[in-house]
């Protein structure tokens, strides 16, 4: 049994909300790169440049690269041999967030639903664990801003819908996002278990490295993705949407069983500074 404290869990939390919101993930950078470099609307082509310098000047002053710096959604695999101490997980990961974004001078945005008053630390955190085999601890921070979440969809297909109409339910909530959600978008896209399932699954779809191809296509699932995003990069939405071949950078899928009688589809928008950051201790 190995022994972990509370202590590290929040130490790491607190880095790994600053790093999300300071330094835009490699894959994304290298994904707006290859929009400017493809880009032929000459208004689109500037618009991808001011979102690349954006993020450089981000990494380098230490400032973050969107003025909503969101909230901290939390992935936790815990090692079944692994032991925490000095106190529990939940407390430990909330305790990072309060300190990454009080260290960090992050903008904290996270309020009572009703009476709208503002927890004045960005915590608590929205937290998802689960049990893995082995000795570590495996800890993603996804910052959530609300301009994209607020585009969040989920449909109850039945059974026995077509493949057709699942892609023109995602399309069609791409559509809806427009302008508002900040695009050029990563989509993340749940598919399968129970609704709620389904939602999880569209947010954690938003945690894999998009690329440029691809290749080869060795499942169904990867063609979907493929298809998905040649098919919402023709809707001229473009960067910030002001037209152009750039409305997505990638589209993500998760799936998982389902019940005979149902057929969850979940959406989850990120936009252009789709952040996240991943430790393991």
């Amino acid at each position: 049994m190995r022994k972990i404290k509370s202590d590290a869990i929040k130490e790491a939390v607190s880095h790994l909300c600053i790093q999300a919101n300071l330094v835009l993930r490699k894959d994304i950078f290298l994904a707006l790169e290859r929009a400017y470099r493809s880009e032929k609307n000459k208004r689109a082509k500037g618009i991808l440049k001011i979102l690349l310098d954006n993020a450089s000047i981000a990494k380098k002053e230490k400032l973050p690269i969107c003025q909503d710096t969101g909230m901290a959604v939390v992935f936790v695999e815990i090692g079944n041999r692994v032991k925490i101490t000095g106190g529990n997980l939940e407390e430990a990961i909330n305790a990072g967030v309060r300190e990454g974004y009080q260290k960090g001078c992050l903008r904290k945005s996270v309020c009572e639903p009703f009476s709208r008053r503002n927890t004045r630390d960005n915590s608590p955190a929205v937290i998802h664990s689960r049990m893995v085999k082995g000795e570590k601890l495996k800890i993603s921070v996804c910052i959530k801003g609300f301009g994209a979440e607020n585009k969040s969809q989920v449909k109850m297909f039945e059974p026995t819908a077509a493949v057709k109409e699942i892609k023109d339910f995602i399309i069609r909530v791409v559509k809806d996002a427009g302008p508002d959600a900040c695009p050029p978008f990563v989509v993340g896209v749940g598919i399968g278990g129970t609704a709620d399932y389904a939602m999880f699954l569209s947010k954690k779809a938003l945690l894999k490295k998009i690329t440029n191809y691809r290749l080869p296509i060795t499942d169904y699932v990867s063609k979907l993705e493929c298809d998905l995003l040649k098919e919402i990069n023709n809707l001229n939405i473009g960067p910030m949407g002001l037209g152009g071949k750039t409305t997505a950078m990638g589209v993500n899928i998760l799936t998982y069983p389902t019940h005979i009688a149902g057929l969850p589809v979940a959406v989850n928008i990120s936009c252009h500074a789709t952040r996240s950051a991943t430790k393991t201790i």
